[in-house]
Protein backbone atom coordinates (compact mmCIF):
# COMPACT_ATOMS: atom_id res chain seq x y z
CA UNK A 1 0.00 0.00 0.00
CA UNK A 2 0.60 3.36 0.00
CA UNK A 3 2.59 5.62 2.99
CA UNK A 4 3.42 2.39 4.61
CA UNK A 5 5.78 2.54 7.13
CA UNK A 6 8.02 -0.41 8.51
CA UNK A 7 10.30 0.14 11.63
CA UNK A 8 13.21 -2.84 12.61
CA UNK A 9 10.86 -5.85 12.17
CA UNK A 10 11.21 -9.05 10.84
CA UNK A 11 7.79 -10.03 8.18
CA UNK A 12 7.86 -13.59 7.85
CA UNK A 13 4.71 -15.04 5.81
CA UNK A 14 4.00 -17.04 2.94
CA UNK A 15 1.58 -14.23 1.39
CA UNK A 16 1.64 -10.41 2.88
CA UNK A 17 -1.05 -7.82 1.91
CA UNK A 18 -0.43 -4.56 3.52
CA UNK A 19 -3.00 -1.77 2.88
CA UNK A 20 -2.56 2.19 2.76
CA UNK A 21 -1.18 4.04 5.64
CA UNK A 22 -0.46 0.82 7.78
CA UNK A 23 2.19 1.35 10.55
CA UNK A 24 4.65 -1.49 11.95
CA UNK A 25 6.76 -0.04 14.51
CA UNK A 26 10.06 -1.43 15.70
CA UNK A 27 10.83 -5.57 16.98
CA UNK A 28 7.75 -6.83 15.72
CA UNK A 29 7.76 -10.80 14.81
CA UNK A 30 5.76 -11.90 11.94
CA UNK A 31 6.49 -15.28 11.66
CA UNK A 32 5.63 -18.07 9.95
CA UNK A 33 1.91 -17.02 8.89
CA UNK A 34 0.60 -18.41 5.90
CA UNK A 35 -1.29 -15.67 5.15
CA UNK A 36 -1.56 -11.83 6.95
CA UNK A 37 -3.62 -9.09 5.75
CA UNK A 38 -3.48 -5.79 7.43
CA UNK A 39 -6.41 -2.97 6.68
CA UNK A 40 -5.34 0.95 6.20
CA UNK A 41 -4.73 3.04 8.99
CA UNK A 42 -3.71 -0.16 11.25
CA UNK A 43 -1.09 0.65 13.32
CA UNK A 44 1.31 -2.04 14.85
CA UNK A 45 3.17 -0.76 18.03
CA UNK A 46 6.42 -2.13 19.03
CA UNK A 47 7.69 -5.94 20.41
CA UNK A 48 4.29 -7.69 19.33
CA UNK A 49 5.08 -11.59 18.00
CA UNK A 50 2.43 -12.99 15.59
CA UNK A 51 3.41 -16.63 14.87
CA UNK A 52 2.19 -19.59 12.83
CA UNK A 53 -1.14 -20.45 11.79
CA UNK A 54 -2.87 -20.63 8.09
CA UNK A 55 -4.50 -16.73 8.09
CA UNK A 56 -4.22 -13.54 10.26
CA UNK A 57 -6.35 -10.83 9.06
CA UNK A 58 -5.90 -7.57 10.98
CA UNK A 59 -9.04 -5.28 9.63
CA UNK A 60 -8.54 -1.64 9.38
CA UNK A 61 -8.21 1.31 11.56
CA UNK A 62 -7.30 -1.37 14.27
CA UNK A 63 -4.51 -0.88 17.21
CA UNK A 64 -2.02 -4.07 18.71
CA UNK A 65 -0.32 -1.28 20.58
CA UNK A 66 2.67 -3.62 22.50
CA UNK A 67 4.12 -6.58 23.54
CA UNK A 68 1.44 -8.65 22.67
CA UNK A 69 2.04 -12.38 21.88
CA UNK A 70 -0.71 -13.74 19.29
CA UNK A 71 0.41 -17.42 18.74
CA UNK A 72 -0.55 -20.66 16.51
CA UNK A 73 0.99 -24.03 17.75
CA UNK A 74 2.19 -25.60 14.41
CA UNK A 75 0.87 -29.39 13.29
CA UNK A 76 -0.56 -29.95 17.29
CA UNK A 77 -1.73 -33.34 18.17
CA UNK A 78 -5.62 -33.26 18.64
CA UNK A 79 -8.50 -35.09 18.13
CA UNK A 80 -10.79 -32.49 16.21
CA UNK A 81 -9.77 -30.57 12.97
CA UNK A 82 -8.55 -26.73 13.36
CA UNK A 83 -9.15 -23.83 11.72
CA UNK A 84 -6.26 -21.79 12.18
CA UNK A 85 -7.03 -18.54 11.79
CA UNK A 86 -6.75 -14.92 13.85
CA UNK A 87 -9.52 -12.66 12.41
CA UNK A 88 -9.19 -8.80 14.27
CA UNK A 89 -12.33 -6.78 13.26
CA UNK A 90 -11.82 -3.27 12.05
CA UNK A 91 -11.51 -0.73 14.55
CA UNK A 92 -10.60 -2.98 17.24
CA UNK A 93 -7.65 -2.88 20.00
CA UNK A 94 -5.40 -4.95 21.52
CA UNK A 95 -3.57 -3.11 24.18
CA UNK A 96 -0.24 -4.44 26.05
CA UNK A 97 1.22 -8.00 27.20
CA UNK A 98 -1.93 -9.92 25.92
CA UNK A 99 -1.84 -13.65 25.09
CA UNK A 100 -3.81 -14.86 22.20
CA UNK A 101 -3.45 -18.71 21.54
CA UNK A 102 -5.68 -19.19 18.05
CA UNK A 103 -4.45 -22.95 17.38
CA UNK A 104 -7.92 -22.80 16.24
CA UNK A 105 -10.09 -19.96 15.18
CA UNK A 106 -10.12 -16.73 17.02
CA UNK A 107 -12.31 -13.81 16.29
CA UNK A 108 -13.12 -10.46 18.03
CA UNK A 109 -15.39 -8.20 16.30
CA UNK A 110 -15.46 -4.45 14.59
CA UNK A 111 -14.39 -2.24 17.43
CA UNK A 112 -13.49 -4.53 20.14
CA UNK A 113 -11.20 -3.14 23.05
CA UNK A 114 -8.86 -5.30 24.42
CA UNK A 115 -8.32 -3.70 27.77
CA UNK A 116 -5.43 -2.94 29.92
CA UNK A 117 -2.76 -6.27 30.55
CA UNK A 118 -2.52 -9.80 30.99
CA UNK A 119 -5.48 -11.30 29.21
CA UNK A 120 -4.85 -14.72 27.76
CA UNK A 121 -7.41 -16.18 24.89
CA UNK A 122 -6.53 -20.01 24.38
CA UNK A 123 -8.17 -22.05 21.98
CA UNK A 124 -6.41 -25.76 22.99
CA UNK A 125 -6.30 -28.13 26.28
CA UNK A 126 -4.47 -31.04 26.17
CA UNK A 127 -5.96 -33.47 23.15
CA UNK A 128 -8.51 -30.92 21.48
CA UNK A 129 -9.26 -27.29 20.38
CA UNK A 130 -12.30 -25.40 20.28
CA UNK A 131 -12.66 -21.25 18.61
CA UNK A 132 -13.09 -18.12 20.84
CA UNK A 133 -15.13 -15.45 20.04
CA UNK A 134 -15.65 -11.77 21.35
CA UNK A 135 -18.48 -9.57 19.83
CA UNK A 136 -18.74 -6.13 18.15
CA UNK A 137 -18.55 -3.52 20.42
CA UNK A 138 -17.59 -5.39 23.17
CA UNK A 139 -14.75 -4.39 25.94
CA UNK A 140 -12.33 -6.88 27.68
CA UNK A 141 -10.90 -5.48 31.11
CA UNK A 142 -7.31 -6.77 32.19
CA UNK A 143 -6.39 -10.01 33.26
CA UNK A 144 -9.32 -11.79 31.74
CA UNK A 145 -8.93 -15.85 30.80
CA UNK A 146 -10.72 -17.28 27.82
CA UNK A 147 -11.19 -21.02 28.50
CA UNK A 148 -11.50 -23.28 24.50
CA UNK A 149 -14.54 -22.72 23.49
CA UNK A 150 -15.81 -19.81 25.45
CA UNK A 151 -17.55 -16.61 23.57
CA UNK A 152 -19.20 -13.29 24.59
CA UNK A 153 -21.45 -11.99 22.43
CA UNK A 154 -21.66 -8.11 20.87
CA UNK A 155 -21.84 -4.79 22.92
CA UNK A 156 -20.65 -6.29 26.15
CA UNK A 157 -18.19 -5.44 29.17
CA UNK A 158 -15.91 -8.07 30.03
CA UNK A 159 -15.31 -7.16 34.09
CA UNK A 160 -11.14 -7.15 35.44
CA UNK A 161 -9.97 -10.67 36.50
CA UNK A 162 -13.04 -12.58 34.86
CA UNK A 163 -12.42 -16.34 33.77
CA UNK A 164 -14.89 -16.91 30.68
CA UNK A 165 -15.80 -20.71 30.84
CA UNK A 166 -18.78 -20.49 28.09
CA UNK A 167 -20.37 -19.04 25.48
CA UNK A 168 -22.53 -16.17 26.70
CA UNK A 169 -24.30 -15.06 23.21
CA UNK A 170 -26.24 -12.51 24.60
CA UNK A 171 -25.80 -8.85 23.62
CA UNK A 172 -25.47 -5.50 25.84
CA UNK A 173 -24.52 -7.36 29.28
CA UNK A 174 -21.88 -6.94 32.13
CA UNK A 175 -20.38 -10.26 32.72
CA UNK A 176 -17.86 -10.84 35.61
CA UNK A 177 -16.38 -13.61 38.39
CA UNK A 178 -14.86 -16.79 38.29
CA UNK A 179 -16.33 -18.01 36.26
CA UNK A 180 -18.03 -15.49 34.25
CA UNK A 181 -21.74 -14.77 34.74
CA UNK A 182 -24.16 -12.36 33.99
CA UNK A 183 -24.30 -9.70 36.27
CA UNK A 184 -26.56 -6.86 34.57
CA UNK A 185 -27.93 -6.08 31.15
CA UNK A 186 -27.36 -2.53 29.88
CA UNK A 187 -29.32 -0.59 27.63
Amino acid sequence: GRDVRIGLSLLDARVCEIADGVTIGHFNLILDVGSISIGDNTRIGTLNIIRGGDEVSIGRYCEIIRLNEINSIPDPIVSNPVDQRFILGSGSVITASHKIDFTDRVELGERVILGGRNSSLWTHSRQSTSPISIGRQTYVGSEVRFAPGSAIGGKCIVGIGAVVTKPFSQEGSVRAGVPARWIKDIN
